[in-house]
């Protein structure tokens, strides 16, 4: 069946008080001509933040010459009712439970980076982001049946497996920017421009892998070989010494590669080999704040903004949906085969064509043995997480924070239940009720 879009789509925005990201995605919505007519319909739950997104969107339409309807809602299912599209950028408890994550591991010695894609972190902003989406889904299966979800929350592969296992929305995609950055990354390393270097990767969300990396027909892992041997300061980064290692380049910074190995945190000689900022997304919490209220104080008093675009993939997807135009894109999506020695029930990131027909994962195949080996460790797991709240059983909260590497690496097996006791007290009435009790081994 065709997924062709009309001329001036809707696009709802669940989470658009997230304006910052909400701003550059606008920004390259209205850079195509086509969609400079679109609905913009922008839900959250917050007024303040709701009603700077609103702002924010009129003055940048206006800036890229655009004419698109912009409408604000309070009501989630007025803001979804008729969406071709929909892209969920919500982030449950904001800053408030993302230190919660990181303060009380803290208090057992364990130590992250990041926090949003495994580990304990990972896996409490998963259990408390599951219900929101459950409740989603449940509302596009309504009021706009047919429209394509677009799902920027993380953690990625844990959300969309719950999104394929609860809700039974079969157009979803995981999107993430980091493939394509890590390879525009590489390309300024090693001095080739982007737009002529030949590329893919594979693997999960976070933890994938470049398989190719080519140049005119050049293969360029030599020539990356070579910078790493002659610079010491390279070699003092977690990416660096996981690709000399496995002899393939993770597409995520050093500060998420760290938190999904056994080999790094736990290790205060590694934390200071290879420069690893613990606890360093707090300052990326408190600087997002930072930034939204500059955002709202300029838009108040008529000050300019800066519209800048990001090369989201959000946007092109919708642009070749609507246009039939083809392009590739990384996205995350249910395994079904497509990486033959990963779990079918999990969550992968493969490139995928877009064009009117919709999205097409590309199958890969099988991964080298030893990447494979960490990103099944990884879907471990994504899959007891998934689990816990798909059999509303407790249990498998634990179960998962066992299995995961980073956190097995540094805890006890008994710190590791009385932590996620600590967490389902600290997390309260944000996870589903079944998940909220404390439990002896």
């Amino acid at each position: 069946m065709s997924t062709a879009h009309p001329s001036a789509p809707k696009i709802t925005f669940v989470g658009a008080g997230s304006v910052v990201f909400t701003q550059g995605l606008l920004a390259d919505l209205f850079a195509f001509d086509e969609l400079k007519s679109a609905h913009i319909a922008l839900h959250d739950i917050d007024a303040e933040r709701l009603a700077t997104a609103r702002a924010a969107a009129e003055y940048i339409a206006a800036e890229r010459g655009a004419r698109p309807r912009v409408t604000a809602h309070a009501d989630r299912r007025e803001a979804l009712a008729g969406a071709d599209f929909v892209i969920n950028i919500v982030q449950v408890g904001m800053g408030e439970a993302t230190r919660t994550d990181f303060e009380v591991p803290a208090r057992y010695g364990l130590r992250q980076t990041i926090g949003d894609t495994l580990g304990v972190g990972g896996i409490f902003r998963a259990l408390r982001t599951f219900p929101l989406l459950k409740a989603l889904g449940e509302d596009i299966a309504e009021v706009c049946p047919d429209a394509w979800l677009l799902n920027y929350t993380n953690p990625m592969a844990m959300n969309v497996q719950y999104l394929a296992e609860a809700t039974g929305l079969t157009r979803v995609v995981g999107l993430c920017h980091s493939v394509y950055w890590t390879v525009q990354g590489l390309c300024e390393l090693l001095k080739v421009p982007y737009e002529e270097v030949t590329y893919q990767a594979a693997g999960v969300n976070h933890q994938a892998w470049v398989l190719r990396l080519e140049h005119g027909g050049e293969d360029l892992h030599p020539r990356l070989d070579a910078l790493i041997a002659e610079d010491p300061q390279l070699r003092r980064r977690v990416r660096m010494d996981m690709y000399r290692r496995l002899g393939h380049y993770p597409t995520e910074t050093s500060e998420h590669s760290s938190e999904y190995v056994p080999w790094y945190l736990h290790h205060d000689s590694e934390v200071e080999r290879l420069r690893l900022p613990v606890g360093a997304y707090l300052g990326i919490v408190d600087e997002n704040v930072a930034e939204y209220e500059r955002t709202r104080d300029a838009l108040a008093c008529g000050a300019p903004l800066t519209v800048e675009g990001t090369m989201e993939y959000a946007p092109q997807i919708i642009h070749s949906m609507v246009t039939g135009t083809p392009r590739t894109v990384y996205g995350n999506v249910p395994n079904h085969g497509l990486i033959e020695n990963l779990p079918a029930r999990g969550t992968v990131e493969v490139p995928c064509l877009v064009d009117s027909a919709g999205l097409q994962p590309t199958r890969v195949g099988a991964l080298p043995p030893q990447l494979a080996a960490l990103n099944r460790a990884y879907l471990s797991t994504t899959d007891l997480v998934v689990r816990a709240a798909t059999e509303d059983d407790p249990r498998h909260i634990r179960h998962a924070a066992m299995a995961d590497p980073a956190t097995a690496a540094a805890l006890r097996v008994e710190e590791i239940w009385q932590l996620c006791d600590d967490m389902v007290r600290a997390h309260g009435d944000r996870l589903q009720p079944g998940l909220r009790g404390v439990l002896a081994p």
